[in-house]
């Protein structure tokens, strides 16, 4: 479907097994699946993307997509990983599965609407009774908001009798030209635990590089984080709202061989950089309450050179 530079498109597509949205905007395309209320794709028209989908993604339902931006709750990676408030909250003995209940089942489409050259679609995730062995009466909302900026917001609403504590992320692919090339700035300073150094807490110095296999968690965050890429000559620039703490990951060469739906050489073309409430700054909904998480996505062409190495 084609829409006119002022128009704004929402279209309804199945893509292998899943049930999937493509929308065009004034400004770009998106692909979003129901299964998940997985963001798969946002490209802005006349570049490259900025949210990047493996080449090998399977749409397998029940089964995660490589890419895009999964959605991790009620728990981030592996449950065991996490602080004991987390912990506690799903029962015990029980295998968890990593980044949480929510990446594979299917979401209800909620309102969308399509004006101005803009489109804003709501996702919801409904739990009377929990999740299996998270049982904790809850509903998720996810907001896509895509215009001349792409903001998600993650909502949890607590309508049990007790409060419930979970860690979460909206866990981000970037697309970029060379990972090896790229600058990650907004970190410095900052701390952070590096998961690969028997999560040993480091503090950054100077900006982030890609530079081997990276999985880190970055804590006490107080400004933006951007990408500069000058490959593509651009930056692609984060801001959160609710949100302290973030992680950077990057697979690299070994790891990239062992993944599903990753090409071999798949690392070279992405980075995550990932909305969080992780390690201490964990989410507490109060009963009868709505906790909220966002991040606002944008695009500029760069203006002056990277910071040098």
């Amino acid at each position: 479907m084609s829409a006119a530079p002022d128009a704004a498109t929402i279209e309804s597509v199945q893509i292998g097994e899943l049930a999937c949205w493509r929308v065009r905007t004034q400004w770009a395309e998106a692909l979003i699946a129901t299964q998940g209320a997985q963001l798969l794709s946002y490209t802005p028209h006349g570049q490259p993307p900025i949210v990047w989908l493996s080449d090998d993604a399977k749409f397998l339902r029940g089964q995660p997509l490589r890419g895009g931006v999964p959605v991790c709750w009620p728990w981030f990676g592996d449950l065991a990983r996490n602080p004991s408030a987390v912990r506690d909250m799903f029962a015990p003995d029980t295998a968890a599965p990593a980044h949480g209940v929510v990446r594979g089942v299917d979401w209800e489409p909620g309102a969308a609407t399509a004006e101005f050259g803009r489109v804003v679609m709501d996702f919801h995730c409904h739990m009377p009774n929990g999740s299996g062995a998270w049982k904790h009466p809850a509903d998720l909302l996810i907001r896509f908001r895509m215009g001349e900026t792409l903001e998600i917001q993650l909502c949890t609403h607590n309508f049990g009798d007790a409060p419930i504590t979970v860690s979460q992320a909206l866990h981000t692919y970037f697309a970029v030209s060379d990972s090896r090339q790229i600058t990650i700035e907004g970190l410095e300073d900052t701390a952070y635990i590096d998961t690969l150094r028997n999560w040993e807490p480091v503090t950054q110095t100077g900006p982030v590089r890609i530079e081997g296999e990276t999985d880190r968690i970055y804590t006490g965050i107080d400004r933006a984080i951007d990408i500069v890429d000058p490959g593509w000559q651009r930056r692609i620039h984060i801001e959160a709202s609710q949100s302290r703490s973030a992680v950077v990951w990057n697979p690299w060469i070994d790891k990239a061989a062992r993944l599903s739906q990753f090409p071999d050489d798949a690392w070279q073309r992405m980075v995550c950089i990932e909305t969080a409430r992780v390690w201490d700054d964990l989410l507490v909904v109060a009963p009868g309450k709505t906790e909220s998480m966002s991040v606002t996505i944008s695009v500029d062409a760069l203006t002056s050179a990277p910071t040098p190495a």
